[in-house]
């Protein structure tokens, strides 16, 4: 599809895969055991979450969720959801979810795991559902995410997060980069699925392609970059998307998900976890401190195009106190900003992931929260299976 085309593909950036039935309970609510669900959550294990959470619950923190509505009655949600709005055309309420992929994101950031649920990495946050519905023969993309996004940084999220992407022109998205900008000014943080296209075009993605969105690239639980990740010059920060658990879009059960959509999320619920740690820091701070303290390519530029500036490790931050978070009021991605960590030595050459029909455009070494390992990051030729990606809400724009 051209760049410049009118179409517009506003999709909820994951594709499930089922892993294990699990119970229906009264009122049809998905359950399973916590060992169903926590057992195969590997990323809160690599990321440390037990020792941060001694530090951070991510607490005094609110998450505006621009999704397809977060369904507040699940046990893990129960207490965690505000009231929120609905700024579809056709609204039928934030705490409606047709389509289920706004709850797992909200989910993945917030929940409790009460009754065997769904443990989020900040589940002291509170999330702010924005249900963004777009209907593909009638709506268009642009002023829809303009409105939710506003409407977020006028209720004071600190935190937002856009786990859906279009393929498109940035010139089709003013009204989004305007409220991109108001929301900076009002103090917002906003991270976006930089998308799942990367072996598929690589076309960039909006709203994470566009100026001051923090777009996040997904990696898997071998250590290495998704090859579907859609990457660039856009990309900002890389955090785990593969093999992420969460309740199935389409059947009932436990679905192991993939996608950028939930490397947004756990990047989001990073940045809960340190502003709730340092409340006095600004969103600039904030995530300078995040620049700062991710896990850094050995080799190439930084930003690197797979990686950003690196994968997120709040655990730099909260436990081993590091990062600098400079000037209250430059954004370090609006300034041109340059990291200034060091990457790690890197692990032996037999440790490392590879793939001898690979081109390595990316290696980096990381103490991440997701160990000392070396890893690669792969270009849209890389030789990885993965299981083919679903488009779930899709919807075009309308014709001007």
């Amino acid at each position: 599809m051209s760049l410049t085309t009118p179409r517009v593909f506003l999709r909820a950036l994951t594709a499930p895969v089922l892993i294990g039935a699990a119970l229906l309970a009264p009122g049809g609510l998905v359950t399973a055991t916590a060992q169903d669900i926590r057992s195969k959550q590997w990323y809160l294990d690599d990321m440390q979450a037990d020792r941060m959470w001694g530090v951070s619950k991510g607490q005094g923190i609110t998450v505006a969720v621009v999704d397809s509505g977060v369904k507040d009655e699940l046990p893990e949600l129960r207490g965690q959801v505000l009231e929120g709005v609905d700024v579809s055309n056709s609204p039928t309420g934030p705490h409606k979810d047709e389509d289920g992929h706004g709850t797992n994101m909200a989910a993945l950031i917030a929940g409790t795991g009460a009754e065997g649920g769904v443990q989020g990495l900040a589940p002291g946050v509170k999330i702010l559902p924005v249900k963004s519905v777009v209907n593909r023969q009638t709506d268009a993309a642009d002023p829809l995410l303009g409105r939710a996004i506003r409407y977020a940084a006028d209720r004071n999220a600190q935190i937002i997060n856009v786990s859906m992407g279009a393929k498109s022109a940035e010139k089709e998205f003013p009204k989004t980069q305007e409220a991109v900008d108001y929301a900076l000014k009002k103090g917002s943080l906003i991270f976006a699925a930089s998308g799942n296209g990367g072996d598929k075009g690589n076309y960039p993605e909006f709203p994470g392609a566009l100026p001051g969105v923090v777009a996040v690239s997904a990696i898997d639980n071998t250590r290495t970059m998704t090859k579907w990740s859609t990457h660039g010059r856009q990309v900002s920060l890389a955090a785990p998307g593969d093999e992420i658990p969460g309740y199935c879009l389409e059947s009932d059960g436990l679905c192991a998900a993939r996608g950028t959509s939930q490397a947004s999320a756990l990047a989001s619920a990073s940045a809960a976890l340190i502003w709730s740690a340092h409340p006095d820091w600004t969103n600039n701070q904030v995530l300078r401190v995040m620049i700062e303290t991710a896990g850094k390519p050995l080799e190439g530029p930084i930003p690197s195009p797979y990686l950003g500036y690196g994968i997120v490790r709040p655990r730099k931050v909260l436990l081993d106190h590091e990062g600098d978070p400079g000037p209250a009021n430059i954004n370090p991605l609006l300034a041109g900003h340059t990291a200034t960590s060091k990457p790690m030595p890197a692990t032996p050459k037999s440790k490392q992931s590879s793939d001898s029909k690979n081109t390595a455009a990316d290696s980096a070494s990381h103490d991440s929260g997701l160990g000392t390992v070396t890893w690669v990051a792969l270009g849209a030729g890389a030789a990885v299976l993965v299981t083919a990606a679903t488009a779930f809400a899709v919807v075009r724009r309308r014709k001007a």
